[in-house]
């Protein structure tokens, strides 16, 4: 690298360019003086020769022993934004305008919203855009590192070289900003941040970025403005006024990476995963679909938890054009889609948000409030406006870009507590001695309450593992504002009464019970998610008790129990068909399994059990209210039998469960009405491969049983559960 002569008066100016240490780069380069003191300073490292306007026009003159360049034209008339033709040391010829005769290009009312963390459309704002600026043509480039003493774009196009394109500070608001003319869509580029205190030097990914590479490659790509042509115009103009509260939700969560492959184990790109995926969803009955995070990460066994690019769906399948179309075959098939979102953490990978400028930006400075030591990831400064814009942006941006219909908040406890997973000695008390974190929960609310507002018919749900209370009521009650909340304590509850051997069931019965003292307190979804089927906790299949009948029993009891009981529905992929192992995010589903009788028929069930659920109103209209259930008996511990009434207006349905292998001939229960009961499921049935014991038409008594004038005497298939109507 070339320095400037000390006799230059201008000697500390350029060295600081030169090294790459200049805050205010565009003080010193560009148009510069007026009349005849007028002057045109620009600096190429690599460049031989500079003319201005043409490949003949007057020659810049290097200040010696430097790489800089300066023209005087005098009186002559320069364009306010001039064209630079140089040759580079190679002999090869560059065109192109001078970014640094071009001005501030972000608003200062931008920069004062996102200042306050009420920017919703910051992602339009930060990052890289294609741009012009008086019909010239280029990327607009922006960045959040306050604590910088000089930030540059890096990328190809410059050789990967941050004394080339150092950015303009934008004063107070901490933002970085520069227009480079020339730059189009495809161009891969980071930010070189200068720290002022330490003058650690680091490379970063763009926080904004909304496309990235390939891993392990960690560039950001400019994208195309959103020209994709969504042909969903139907599905989202009825969604505001869908009223998920008493409709029919059944989710199918998915990791993309693993539910199918190509043949030669590769990925499937977004579109062909609309065409598989959806065929296959819509074929067993589910209305949604829930994505383990798209958003762009570094590390296939994290998941997607471990979220670098907020903005960018991960470039694994495809681009973002490709997310849009499979999002829009979604809906064009009456599906709707939901992401797993992660704003509880991030990972510490030096190229993304971690001391993003050299300091704690994004995180909490001390370990106490800024990591998580379970998950080796740092937790967000929800004290930060500018940081809470961030996350509520990225909300914004997978609800409106993407036309997705709701967000799955991840790891919600760890971001109401802030003694969460953490010994005694370390966590910071709340400024009130509480163990609350004030803060994220003010963030949880706002973005609720403007998500929302903004965007009707969506729902934002909770993994929520505590009990915390009004995580699904409106913020002006003193909740959280969630439309639902992932029940995980009748997961844990009836998952561990499911994996007793039978004879020893009866000792347990308040397992199958008591969440109803709870059910009605939140708006809950049922979930048997990934989490219950990596770790060592076995398939779902494998944690039923019993031989192999015996467990694909349980197995379709359980699901009978679950889209029969108040909440909305979740079942991870591959437990509709009990596969066999533990679920791999690194290896397709055992889609072999479907061509043995037991897999196939716990299928079957499931389709069946998706297409009962949604055409009886008595499953679903009352999901979150009390007069949608009522016991008939809860108390056959002796014989671990359970029976209750699902109700809407016009409907109601009989559910009797039997939780051992024994069938029960003439059980006896009562009936709130005399007449006729239809047995209109049972998933003992042979179509389920199951031993085919049941009923067809029972005939109510007049006797009293059970609190109720009449009854009836049904026979109890083994390990199974059976559904009446009148």
């Amino acid at each position: 690298m070339n320095k400037p002569s000390k006799s230059n008066t201008l000697d500390s100016e350029l060295l600081k360019l030169t090294e790459a240490k200049h805050h205010d780069p565009f003080g010193v380069l560009g148009r510069h003086g007026q009349g005849s003191d007028n002057a045109i300073r620009v600096y190429l490292p690599y460049a031989e020769t500079v003319r201005i306007n043409s490949p003949k026009g007057p020659e810049f003159s290097r200040i010696p022993d430097t790489d800089f360049f300066e023209h005087h034209p005098g009186k002559t008339s320069i364009a306010e934004h001039y064209q630079l033709f140089w040759t580079d040391k190679d002999g090869h010829d560059h065109q192109q305008y001078d970014p640094y005769c071009f001005g501030p290009v972000l608003p200062e009312f931008d920069q004062h919203l996102f200042a306050e963390g009420r920017h919703w459309h910051i992602y339009q704002k930060l990052g890289a855009h294609l741009h012009s600026v008086a019909d010239v043509p280029g990327v607009h480039f922006a960045v959040w590192a306050p604590n910088a003493q000089r930030v540059s774009v890096v990328g190809e196009f410059n050789r990967w070289d941050g004394r080339c394109h150092p950015m303009r500070s934008l004063g107070s608001s901490g933002i970085w900003e520069i227009f480079i003319p020339g730059l189009s869509v495809g161009c891969l580029y980071k930010f070189e941040i200068l720290n002022r205190h330490t003058g650690q030097l680091l490379v970063k990914t763009d926080p904004y970025g909304q496309q990235f590479e390939f891993r392990p490659q960690t560039a950001a790509i400019v994208t195309a403005e959103d020209s994709y042509t969504w042909q969903d115009g139907s599905w989202m103009d009825q969604r505001p006024q869908h009223d998920w509260l008493h409709q029919p939700m059944s989710i199918y969560e998915v990791h993309l990476g693993s539910w199918r492959r190509d043949h030669r184990g590769n990925f499937l790109n977004y579109r062909e995963l609309a065409e598989q995926l959806v065929d296959y969803v819509k074929e067993l009955g589910f209305t949604h679909i829930e994505l383990l995070p798209v958003t762009e990460h570094p590390l296939d066994i994290s998941w997607g938890y471990q979220t670098t690019g907020y903005f960018a769906p991960t470039s694994r399948h495809g681009t973002p054009d490709d997310f849009r179309y499979f999002v829009d075959h979604c809906h064009q098939n009456n599906i709707g889609v939901i992401l797993d979102w992660v704003p509880a953490h991030f990972p510490k990978d030096s190229f993304a948000l971690g001391r993003f400028d050299g300091t704690p930006l994004y995180e909490h400075e001390d370990p106490r409030k800024g990591e998580h030591r379970d998950w080796g990831t740092l937790i967000y400064n929800y004290s930060r406006n500018e940081v809470k814009n961030f996350l509520l942006s990225s909300a914004f941006f997978w609800l409106e870009e993407f036309h997705l219909d709701g967000l799955r908040v991840d790891a919600v406890a760890s971001m109401l507590y802030l003694d969460y997973s953490r010994d005694a000695n370390d966590w910071i008390p709340n400024m009130y001695g509480g163990n609350e974190n004030l803060e994220a929960i003010d963030f949880l609310r706002h973005m609720n309450t403007v998500t929302h507002e903004q965007h009707p018919g969506t729902v934002i749900m909770a993994e929520e593992s505590t009990s915390w209370p009004q995580v699904t009521r409106p913020t002006w009650t003193g909740g959280l504002g969630f439309s639902m909340k992932w029940n995980m304590g009748w997961m844990h509850d009836i998952l561990h009464y499911m994996q007793e051997q039978p004879i020893h069931r009866s000792y347990h019965h308040d397992s199958l019970t008591f969440g109803l003292l709870y059910a009605f307190t939140e708006n809950f979804v049922l979930p048997f998610s990934h989490d219950e089927v990596v770790h060592g906790k076995g398939s779902m299949l494998n944690k039923m008790p019993g031989d192999e009948w015996q467990r694909f029993a349980n197995l379709r009891l359980l699901y009978t129990m679950m889209f029969t009981y108040p909440g909305k529905k979740l079942l991870f992929m591959g437990c509709e068909f009990g596969q066999g192992t533990e679920w791999s995010c690194n290896r397709t589903l055992d889609w072999y399994v479907l061509d043995y009788p037991h897999h196939k028929g716990l299928q079957t069930l499931v389709k069946d059990l998706n297409k009962l659920y949604s055409s009886h109103a008595a499953l679903y209209r009352y999901d979150f209210d009390h007069h949608g259930f009522e016991w008939i008996d809860c108390h056959d511990y002796q014989q671990s039998i359970i029976s209750y009434r699902r109700k809407s207006a016009h409907e109601d349905l009989i559910v009797i469960l039997n939780f051992t292998p024994v069938p029960r001939e003439s059980y006896r229960i009562g009936v709130p009405n005399p007449g006729t009961y239809y047995e209109i499921f049972n998933s003992d049935s042979e179509y389920y491969d199951g031993s085919n014991t049941g009923n067809g038409a029972v005939l109510s008594e007049p006797q009293p049983w059970m609190n109720q004038d009449h009854s009836i005497s049904v026979t109890l298939p083994p390990l199974a559960g059976i559904i009446l109507k009148m």
